[in-house]
């Protein structure tokens, strides 16, 4: 069993916590706040519950996984970790201070992570001392289901990093695979252009919002249209990795289309906001 860090308790914190919890680690969730923390660890309770509702889960199992959790607002608290993931805001800024201020308390021995989803790995690590101890673990929403974790080395990840980065994923169920420090890394790389050219043929006239989705999912056998992924992920999300990239190749395949611009202005960020192609 390891002792596993977990900094940031939103919607992609929360996941990696619990599948963290149910793997059998001890787990010790960070956020800003005790409101969010107790937020955070409600979200994780709520999916357990609802596990054990459906019969995905025994009550046991739910119980065993809450026991292994924590929260703190104290990054001090994270000190024995053996593991760190982070998750918080998707600002390098941001994200290179709470990396500095970890690594100020953890022990040498600490495999140090961000769950990054745009961001590079190698300019992340230029505010540790240690770079070395650094790569990128990008879990994939919902963390509890999707099974797939992207692994990241950076410029200065050592082998002995990289290995244990592959072997803790694996402990989680997961199904590591290798991706480069460039944005998007794998899945993004290619997802992105997909869900862009999308919003572009309904501009151009190629079909309904509907009919693309429809089109998808029973013409390539999708689980989801991309209008209705678009607005699961995110339309400010989609926007803002698409900006990342597009600044990184320039290819117009990665600059958003006006009419995603034009709705992230308008509020219409998909589910979270209750409404975007569709209305929730």
């Amino acid at each position: 069993m390891l002792t596993v860090g977990v900094l940031g308790c939103g919607l992609m914190g929360s996941g990696i916590a619990q599948v963290c919890a149910q793997a059998g680690h001890r787990t010790i969730v960070r956020e800003v706040d005790d409101a969010l923390v107790e937020q955070g660890l409600g979200r994780i309770r709520a999916f357990l519950d609802a596990g054990v509702a459906r019969g995905k889960t025994t009550p046991e199992a739910r119980d065993a996984s809450l026991a292994n959790l924590s929260g703190t607002t104290d990054v001090a608290d994270l000190a024995a970790a053996d593991v760190v993931v982070e998750a918080i805001v998707e600002n390098l800024g941001v994200k290179r201070e709470m990396l500095a201020a970890l690594e100020a308390v953890i022990g040498p021995h600490a495999l140090v992570a961000s769950n990054t989803s745009s961001l590079c790995i190698t300019e992340m690590a230029a505010a540790m001392r240690h770079p070395d101890r650094f790569l990128g673990l990008h879990f994939f929403s919902p963390v509890p289901v999707m099974k797939l974790v992207e692994v990241i080395r950076g410029l200065a990840t050592s082998d002995d990093t990289y290995r244990r980065g592959m072997e803790f994923a694996a402990t989680l169920g997961k199904a590591p695979v290798t991706a480069p420090d460039r944005p998007g890394f794998i899945v993004n790389r290619l997802l992105i252009p997909y869900l862009l050219d999308a919003i572009r043929a309904h501009e151009s006239g190629v079909g309904t919002i509907e009919d693309i989705d429809k089109g998808m999912k029973m013409g390539c056998g999708h689980p989801m249209g991309p209008f209705t992924l678009l607005d699961f992920i995110g339309l400010d999300t989609t926007y803002y990795i698409a900006g990342i990239m597009y600044e990184e190749f320039r290819d117009p395949a990665y600059a958003p289309p006006p009419l995603l611009r034009r709705m992230v202005t308008a509020g219409r960020l998909g589910r979270k906001s209750g409404r975007g192609f569709y209305t929730y």
